[in-house]
């Protein structure tokens, strides 16, 4: 493809992580395409206006994603880059998953006063998540811990620890990305803590009818991040459960050998339920089928309805 002249336009959230990864994929597809021009149209989603007001997070699928897609189906926008795990796995059908660059850590991190872990933690300490997952996991850990809600920007979650929290659990990717990884005191492994649907990717969405800008993405997909997208959000959609319950589902991949890990938690961390399976990647819709019938057959959908 020859990108001289040519000009794109990348949709993206105005906080300064989302900022981050839109000149990291910038950089990608710029270092495919030197003279490529990409200029970002930075936009407020819903889930940011609820951030800014300190509202509880609006529940609901593609709530910091929605006015990017937006952008993309009136032709305001060629390309729109989300963090993988906000985007909803019943996409919209007039648009494609073009790229998934190579995947950042997806484990979880902890950000606690006097560099503590989660086992040092005093008794009854504040922990701040608005993640469900992690609570849930947090509550089976340490059932004395205070969970609080907590929403807005990376560095507004980190403001709090020390002022009116003991500590704060949000993606590692993210510390990474913006440079303030040293403020993890804890990277949780996933016997830990599992992570996210998604966690530690980047989803970036093109027109389905524009073979120009998926021919540009193709060039910066890496198949095995790709591959490790398809097979957790399989599981999600097999399971029949949206990304913000207490849901956990990380794959791995190992040559061509894919494992696949999920768990499903009760909110209030008393049961949990998991599942492992592996096998060739080239059937990673089998494995994830499996690993959703043998939480379906533990009782996943029962304990969620509590």
């Amino acid at each position: 493809m020859d990108g001289g002249g040519a000009m794109i336009r990348i949709a993206t959230r105005r906080s300064a992580l989302a900022l981050c990864q839109a000149h990291y994929v910038s950089a990608l597809l710029q270092s495919r395409e030197p003279q490529l021009e990409i200029r970002l149209h930075d936009l407020t989603t819903e889930g940011d206006r609820a951030d800014a007001l300190g509202q509880p997070e609006p529940r609901g699928k593609g709530r910091y994603v929605r006015e990017l897609q937006h952008a993309l189906l009136v032709g305001d926008a060629d390309l729109a880059v989300h963090a993988l795990k906000d985007l909803p796995t019943d996409g919209d059908p007039r648009l494609s998953l073009g790229a998934i660059p190579p995947r950042s850590d997806p484990s979880d991190a902890l950000c606690a006063t006097a560099q503590r872990s989660l086992e040092q933690l005093p008794t009854g300490a504040r922990v701040g998540t608005s993640s469900l997952r992690r609570a849930a996991q947090l509550r089976a850990a340490r059932p004395d811990l205070a969970i609080v809600p907590v929403q807005g920007s990376l560095e507004s979650r980190l403001a709090r620890v020390g002022a009116e929290l003991d500590a704060v659990v949000v993606a590692y990717a993210g510390l990474v990305r913006l440079g303030l990884e040293a403020q993890a005191t804890q990277v949780f492994t996933p016997e830990q803590m599992l992570s996210a649907c998604g966690q530690g990717s980047l989803a970036v969405e093109a027109r389905r009818d524009d073979p120009i800008q998926l021919e540009r993405l193709a060039r910066i997909d890496d198949r095995e991040a790709h591959l490790m997208a398809l097979a957790e959000r399989s599981t999600l959609r097999q399971l029949g459960i949206h990304c913000e319950a207490p849901v956990a589902v990380l794959a791995s991949l190992k040559g061509e050998e894919l494992t696949l890990y999920a768990l499903v938690a009760a909110p209030d961390g008393s049961e949990i339920l998991r599942s492992r399976r592996s096998g060739p990647a080239a059937l990673l819709g089998k494995i994830a089928r499996g690993v959703a019938q043998d939480l379906v057959a533990q009782g996943a959908h029962k304990l969620l309805g509590k």
